[in-house]
């Protein structure tokens, strides 16, 4: 069995990602709001102290810092490994990209998800198949109900119920993908130190593996930031000489 995405021609997925007029609509609203965010100084302390309060965050990172620590993780970690796993696949990285913005554009400009709403971080887990899902998990612990939002919103998706269903289907690369995290949240539930489900290209290399020891938890990634140059100089010298990734 394969998605959609493996399936369909390229104007189908496009179309299906889009979804209709309104819901386009919609996702560019949700992208006016995920931009009108990055001002909301308030809204991003209130989301550390949760963090803080949850125990995820020993040390908090400064604006700057997670910045620069967003830039690493997009450099290090998610792009690369994801487009190593869509090569492994016959995925077209650049035309998977096109997907998940007409999918949910909103999901895209925020790499640590720290401003992100609850349905923008769980639509997200949901369009495609995650490096480590628990760095997710844990950000949704900072929003009320969070955890019951996404595992109700699974529930969705695999009974067919689900308002995005059909644009998700155009995006997410695995069959069974959503099953498996369907299990991994009520696990996760149960205790926060159940196994998370680690993508085929990462459980089976080392190198990914390394990084994804610092990337792949909210509390592993924060400790990171909170390491890096906390003064504009300083921090503009790293992302120019520091070329691969430092752990």
């Amino acid at each position: 069995m394969q998605t959609s995405r493996l399936t369909a021609s390229p104007l189908s997925l496009l179309k299906q990602a889009a979804g209709s007029p309104a819901q386009l609509a919609g996702k560019a609203r949700g992208l006016a709001r995920a931009l009108r965010a990055y001002a909301d100084g308030p809204a991003l302390d209130a989301r550390l102290r949760r963090l803080e309060a949850l125990g995820y965050l020993e040390k908090t990172p400064s604006r700057l810092q997670l910045v620069v620590g967003s830039i690493d993780m997009l450099r290090f970690w998610i792009t690369p490994a994801a487009a190593e796993y869509y090569e492994e696949r016959g995925i077209s990285f650049g035309f998977h990209q096109v997907l998940r913005v007409l999918d949910d554009p909103a999901s895209m400009v925020d790499p640590t998800g720290f401003l992100s709403t609850q349905d923008a971080i769980i639509g997200h887990l949901m369009q495609v198949v995650h490096a480590n899902p628990a760095y997710d998990l844990q950000l949704l612990e900072s929003h009320e109900g969070g955890l019951e939002a996404l595992e109700a919103q699974v529930i969705q998706m695999l009974d067919g119920t689900h308002p995005r269903r059909a644009s998700i289907g155009a995006v997410v690369e695995e069959p069974d993908y959503h099953g498996r995290l369907l299990a991994y949240v009520r696990a996760y539930r149960e205790t926060r130190d159940a196994d998370a489900p680690l993508r085929d290209n990462i459980a089976k290399d080392p190198k990914w593996q390394r990084i994804e020891r610092c990337f792949g938890t909210l509390p592993n990634a924060m400790a990171y930031f909170a390491k890096l140059p906390d003064r504009p100089m300083a921090a503009a010298w790293h992302l120019l000489t520091v070329r691969d990734f430092p752990g």
